[in-house]
């Protein structure tokens, strides 16, 4: 590979997982400026990200780096300024220490290719509060009693709520009790690639013995299955035999498996069998812990109307929200000052999707309006086509556009159920595929909105 190919294929893995605030703040301006007897020169723009890359990312990126090319022993950074010609020109080290590590315990500090753990999910660093403790007490027990308490343990949410953490938490937990328990992590994806790829290379057999063998299954992000049958074939025969020889089956995924179109009722079956707990949007006062905890474990601080508007401008993703707080730390130990409310607001403004600002109360008058119906007709337990309607485009309008949750948009209406509100947004999600009256109408309510 010449350089941009192999920090091209670097990026690539660095961006899967780092928030995207995190890597537009820390590797936009990257390139490999040159590579001499396994040393790898990476260029950065200032002195400050050199440091921060040094100091927090050093170790990921060498891993990298060496997974890519095995050739790699160490590596270098070197602040890049433009010369008069527009040119690239390395400013290098000058004490020629390179960051040689032949002998560093990586597998210790990030993903393991034996289990694909990343020991950076556990159970200490996780903040637990309403949105997340039904979850957190499901994973609590399956460590205690992994095969027999709650298998298969099936874990749901919206994207950037930590999933993946506490099913990792699971994994490095029974990892660490020096029990001698196999445990395995993969996304259904690569999943699905690696059976696609065991039937090209005519190596089935090896492929069912490789999942057979562990005794804690970890799938991450079960939807993307949907709709492949033959691997969703596969994953029922492999469900079944580790499931018959009690081993502790876990998964993941944005919604519940009932409403995951494209997948086998089977596969429904058994995922019900064992214990299926969502976790949702943290309320304000959990993302007050969030933020804080993260300031804690950066040894860093922040004013306490500076925390709060935080948590009041990110509400839908525990990601961005750590991603923000990165990026703020970064700001203030560059300018070596701490930022003011309104940088902060800039900084926010610029790292994530702004946040619409209609009120519950705000959709249900302009949906009510738009049917010419009155407001209180939407709460009414009827199945009158009329009315049903418009209460389904209201709670599909709060899930979509506001990251409502499931559970707060039917206590909203009328103290229904989430399993009702998922269906209603499901349906409105589905129909407007094929029904572009009705895109029409969802047009013209945001618009109103």
């Amino acid at each position: 590979m010449d350089n941009k190919q192999l920090w091209d294929s670097v990026l690539v893995e660095i961006e899967t997982g780092v928030s995207k605030a995190n890597f537009s703040t820390w590797f936009k301006n990257t390139r490999i400026v040159k590579q001499d007897g396994g040393t790898v020169v990476v260029g950065v723009p200032n002195e400050f990200v050199k440091e921060w890359l040094s100091s927090k990312y050093d170790r990921l990126l060498l891993k990298t780096l060496r997974d890519i090319s095995e050739g790699v022993r160490g590596i270098e950074y070197a602040v890049v300024s433009l010369s008069s010609k527009g040119t690239e020109k390395p400013v290098l080290p000058t004490n020629n220490q390179s960051t040689y590590a032949p002998e560093l315990p990586l597998n210790d500090l990030y993903i393991n290719r034996e289990d694909n753990l990343n020991p950076r999910y556990t159970f200490e660093n996780m903040v637990i509060g309403s949105f997340n403790e039904l979850a957190h007490a499901a994973s609590q027990a399956v460590t205690k009693h992994p095969g027999h308490a709650y298998n298969p343990l099936f874990i749901h949410g919206g994207t950037g709520l930590g999933k993946t953490h506490i099913a990792q938490a699971i994994g490095n937990h029974i990892k660490n009790s020096k029990t001698g328990k196999k445990i395995y992590y993969i996304t259904s994806e690569k999943f699905a690639i690696d059976y696609i790829n065991s039937i090209n290379d005519r190596r089935m057999n090896e492929f069912k013995e490789k999942y057979r063998k562990y005794d804690v299954f970890i799938m991450d992000d079960i939807q993307f299955l949907a709709g492949k049958d033959k691997s969703q074939e596969e994953l029922f025969h492999l469900f079944n035999a580790l499931y018959e020889n009690n081993k502790q089956i876990i998964f993941t995924s944005d919604k519940h498996p009932n409403y995951i179109h494209g997948l086998e009722e089977r596969l429904k079956s058994r995922f019900g069998a064992g214990m299926i707990v969502d976790i949702i949007t943290p309320e304000y006062e959990s993302r007050m812990a969030i933020i804080r905890h993260k300031l804690n474990s950066s040894n860093f601080s922040l004013g306490n109307e500076i925390v709060s508007f935080i948590a009041e401008s990110i509400e839908c993703s525990v990601r961005e929200m750590e991603g923000v707080i990165n990026s703020i730390i970064c700001q203030s130990r560059f300018k070596n000052r701490e930022l003011s409310l309104n940088e902060i607001k800039l900084l926010i403004k610029n790292n994530i999707i702004p946040k619409k600002t209609a009120s519950i109360k705000d959709v249900i008058r302009v949906v009510s309006e738009f049917y010419n119906i009155e407001e209180s007709n939407l709460f009414e337990k009827t199945r009158k086509k009329e009315i049903v309607k418009p209460r389904q485009i209201a709670m599909y309008i709060l899930r979509e556009d506001f990251n409502v949750s499931y559970p707060t948009i039917g206590e909203k209406f009328g103290g229904r159920d989430h399993t009702t509100v998922i269906h209603s947004c499901d349906k409105v999600k589905n129909s407007i595929k094929t029904n572009a009256a009705l895109t029409d109408e969802l047009e013209q309510i945001r618009a109103l909105l």
